[in-house]
């Protein structure tokens, strides 16, 4: 039997655990909801505004590619300033930056006005994710992070899949009051940004010995409980950025998340136009289109707890990793529509199931000082190369092979590679393992 003492400190963990969860998820899954839309909208739009700017796909990836190589500069200043100011403030300035820069790309009139909007709009919202991970390592204990990583994350497929019908009625309310579809999808899903970068500044609360909605001895546990997992010996320790860039650990877990990355960002920007090219209108694409997300907010959720219940990273990392490949190869050899279909619902289940165990194992490789950088420095990296890059890459592809489904193929071989990175990486178990914990929350 559990003592008097171990009843009740259990009591209080999972009671502290739910108030923190309750009081903080909620909240920043509908920012980061909105990150998304305002991200991927570009992918619906384009099938009216590439032919109003008079843009090819390959300049149009070469646009949407921007975004990414804006967001690698600005991403570890952004998270050392929300360390240095607080989440409640960086946060909310983040969010009506990109709130704001979202809605004028409605204002664009040619390719170089999108070119512009596109870069802004990374350096506007460079840090929001990491700013988030590190932020929830002020608040969760490591032992519940994979699966609130993912709980978390779940927006990201659910801004395509809530999105991507959104969008496609937007782009019907063409000519009203003179607009095109287009302008009125970026002027309406970008507004709500700003409006939430506004309720920041009254719902989020910096650290937990500020949170007045937490009882003394709840405040007490946490900060404890958070203390004690900073003293765990750790891979990366506190080190210049200069040497944080060429860490080898940094570097592998940048390169493996490179790869969910690709996946996510590439499809998020060109499905639409591989879908539509099975000749669907826009509403049967936008429909289309939500299908592999809705299946992706389930798996990704469940995938976090169990790889929580059971203390493993590794493996609940390298499966959705080997699901990615695997839808990849089959899209590009598919030619009809279901299969296709099928095989874009694995390669996006893949990329976002991945997600909260990988997060989860590279928060625990990084000491309490070099957190902050560390997270930005692997997503930074994963963003240039996976989103930057490889949507770049897509487009050529594309463009020489007159194929969206084979433009695929070299996101498979990158898949490939990763996986190779993460097996060496972990190769002797060490930071995989975590004690096994089975609260509910």
């Amino acid at each position: 039997m559990q003592s008097a003492g171990v009843t009740e400190t259990s009591a209080l963990e999972s009671r502290t655990v739910r108030k923190v969860v309750w009081r903080l998820v909620p909240f920043l899954m509908i920012c980061y909801l909105l990150a998304f839309i305002d991200r991927g909208n570009v992918g619906m739009a384009s099938l009216q505004m590439n032919h109003d700017l008079g843009m090819s796909a390959k300049a149009f990836g070469f646009g949407s590619s921007l975004f990414f190589i804006s967001y690698f500069f600005c991403e570890v200043p952004s998270n050392l300033a929300l360390e240095k100011y607080g989440a409640r403030v960086w946060i909310a300035r983040i969010m009506i930056t990109w709130g704001i820069v979202s809605a004028a790309t409605a204002l664009v009139h040619n390719a170089v006005g999108f070119y512009i909007l596109r870069f802004l709009l990374g350096a506007a919202e460079a840090g929001f994710f990491p700013g988030v991970l590190l932020y929830l390592s002020y608040w969760i204990p490591a032992s519940y992070r994979a699966r609130i990583v993912a709980t978390f994350m779940v927006a990201i497929p659910a801004a395509s899949f809530i999105g991507s019908p959104i969008s496609a009625l937007l782009l019907r309310m063409d000519g009203i009051a003179g607009l095109r579809g287009w302008h009125w999808l970026f002027l309406l899903e970008g507004i709500p940004t700003v409006l939430l970068g506004i309720a920041c500044l009254f719902l989020l609360t910096n650290k937990p010995d500020s949170a007045r909605w937490l009882t003394d001895d709840e405040r007490k546990w946490l900060s404890t409980e958070l203390a004690n997992e900073h003293k765990a010996p750790k891979k990366v320790l506190s080190m210049p950025l200069t040497k944080l860039f060429r860490n080898r650990y940094v570097l592998c877990l940048a390169l493996v998340d490179t790869c969910a990355s690709a996946a996510g960002s590439t499809l998020s920007v060109w499905q639409p136009q591989l879908l539509k090219s099975f000749g669907l209108t826009v509403m049967q694409t936008g429909l289309l289109n939500s299908i592999p997300y809705a299946a992706s907010c389930v798996m990704m959720v469940y995938w976090g707890r169990r790889s929580d219940r059971i203390g493993e990273r590794r493996w609940h990392t390298v499966v959705p990793m080997l699901l990615i490949g695997l839808g990849l190869f089959g899209t590009s050899l598919s030619a009809a529509l279901v299969p296709t279909v099928c095989m874009l619902c694995a390669v996006l289940v893949g990329a976002y199931s991945f997600k909260g165990p990988f997060w989860a194992l590279a928060t625990s490789m990084l000491s309490n000082s070099a957190i902050a950088a560390g997270l930005a420095t692997v997503n930074a990296i994963a963003n240039l190369l996976g989103g930057g890059l490889m949507v770049n890459v897509y487009g050529w592809v594309k463009a020489v092979t007159g194929s969206y489904a084979l433009a695929l193929m070299p996101l498979a071989i990158l898949t490939l590679i990763s996986v190779a990175t993460l097996l060496l990486l972990t190769r002797n178990g060490q930071a995989q393992q975590l004690a096994s914990r089975t609260e509910s929350i």
